[in-house]
């Protein structure tokens, strides 16, 4: 289907002379997919295990989400400001040097986001498993990944279409979790309402703990900034299908985590990585697990699609800016960045075949929380040194929700340095190996190329 055909449908729009953009629904439903993975379907077990509490769980789900909606504020306000695709690569270029964003971008293209599709792609293939126990994860690993990225090589339009009929497709399967959930008759006796003793869980070192577990579950929030370049009228669907898709999860989140809390007993839960089978099976009956395992392989299809699409165009972005990388700038007829997304298959490839995607993953935390940190930083750097950019919108909460954002992200990282040394250390290297490639390649960017602002050079 050409692309101006898909605008007609809704899926996509066409400017005059313009590259293909989606619309403001399709960029929510691709912050949507990429939020939701397993993290919200196994965490609890833990969290239960230390804060027994039906309040503290819903509070401590809902402030991840809060703090979510802080970094989505700043995010919405620098994409409105430079919308260019590649999230942190083209903030961190824009807000303090061009080395430091080649350092964000080194680690998104490498594997920043193939290792994450390699565990959706396994976790997909064992969930699968449980529904279709004679064939093995690894083959139906291998042939979802392959199957989205060709569906990514079709071309915008295609990728669009898939990733909103999938995305609903989710969604509505989650929905369903939940009518069911909260009309079981055999509700356990849970309350949901603040007691004495919440305070003490809430002030906890568990509850703490938790919250960095819960912020993972809710990454993914600002998967539109890297398609920003497609997204049509950018300074005002940006904002809006980041909030809208943050919101959206953030309802989910807090619902499923109450369905799993009313549906199983706590000390069932306690400790258990498949809270939502464990859940199901109550709900459902004997079958109960094998309902939960086909809705979270329908769930990982759309999740894998998201970071299919949005990882190639930091490589694609970098392309265009460093002779060295101009391959990956290419783009075929409908849009899609060919050789950027054969490099993202390549990697989640090898990761599958060696099964070190876990270990990448472990590596690259801090590393993807550093750059984080400093695109927020860079939001208040820019507001002190550049008052006079235009900011078609402009941070809610300015400068309260920022400081939350980077106050809550330092905890994470602290955390990370503190208990995982060795893997956040190979996580630093893993970025500062970016400085290196940068000083080789050196920054010469390429004709129509976003320019640096003043003083970043």
């Amino acid at each position: 289907m050409a692309v101006s055909e898909a605008g007609s449908a809704g899926w996509t729009d066409r400017l005059p002379g313009s590259a293909p953009t989606v619309s403001v629904v399709v960029a929510t439903a691709l912050v949507v997919a990429d939020m939701v993975g397993v993290g919200v379907f196994t965490s609890l077990g833990f969290q239960v295990k230390a804060i027994p509490s039906g309040f503290s769980i819903l509070l401590l789900w809902a402030f991840g989400g809060v703090v979510a909606l802080c970094g989505v504020f700043s995010y919405g306000e620098l994409g409105a400001m430079f919308p260019r695709s590649s999230g942190e690569y083209n903030f961190l270029s824009r807000a303090f040097h061009p080395a430091f964003g080649f350092l964000a971008g080194w680690v998104s293209a490498t594997v920043g986001f193939a290792a994450p599709v390699a565990l959706a792609a396994m976790a997909f293939g064992e969930y699968a498993s449980a529904v279709a126990p004679f064939v093995p994860p690894l083959p139906l690993a291998l042939g979802l990944v392959w199957l989205v990225s060709l569906v990514q090589l079709c071309g915008v339009s295609h990728s669009a279409r898939f990733q909103l009929v999938s995305t609903i497709l989710k969604v509505v399967l989650i929905i369903a979790f939940l009518v069911a959930g909260f009309l079981l008759p055999a509700r356990q006796p849970v309350s949901f309402m603040p007691r004495p003793a919440d305070l003490g869980y809430v002030a906890s070192a568990p509850f703490a703990i938790s919250l960095v577990f819960v912020m993972y579950s809710f990454s993914g929030w600002n998967a539109a900034t890297y398609i920003t370049g497609e997204i049509s009228a950018p300074q005002r669907s940006l904002p809006r299908s980041l909030l809208t898709g943050t919101l959206i999860v953030l309802v989910l989140y807090v619902a499923l985590n109450a369905v799993f809390l009313i549906a199983a007993p706590i000390d069932k839960l306690a400790g258990q990585l498949q809270v939502a089978s464990i859940a199901g099976s109550y709900i459902f009956g004997e079958f109960g697990g094998r309902i939960v395992a086909a809705m979270i392989c329908v769930g990982l299809v759309s999740s894998i699609s998201a970071m299919m699409w949005i990882g190639p165009r930091v490589t694609m972005t970098m392309g265009e800016d460093v002779s060295a990388l101009a391959l990956f700038a290419q783009r075929s007829r409908r849009g899609a960045p060919v050789y950027a997304i054969l490099f993202q298959l390549a990697v989640a490839t090898v990761l599958l075949f060696t099964r070190s995607f876990e270990a990448v993953l472990d590596f690259i935390q801090f590393a993807l929380l550093f750059c984080s940190f400093f695109t927020v930083l860079g939001l208040i750097r820019l507001r002190i040194t550049r008052p006079d950019l235009p900011r078609p919108y402009r941070a809610f909460g300015y400068p309260v929700t920022p400081l939350v954002f980077l106050l809550v992200t330092a905890f994470m990282m602290y955390y990370l340095v503190t208990e995982r040394p060795v893997e956040s250390g190979l996580g630093t290297l893993i970025m500062m190996s970016g400085l290196g490639i940068y000083a080789i390649f050196r920054w010469r960017p390429a004709r129509g190329a976003a320019p640096s602002l003043p003083g970043s050079d």
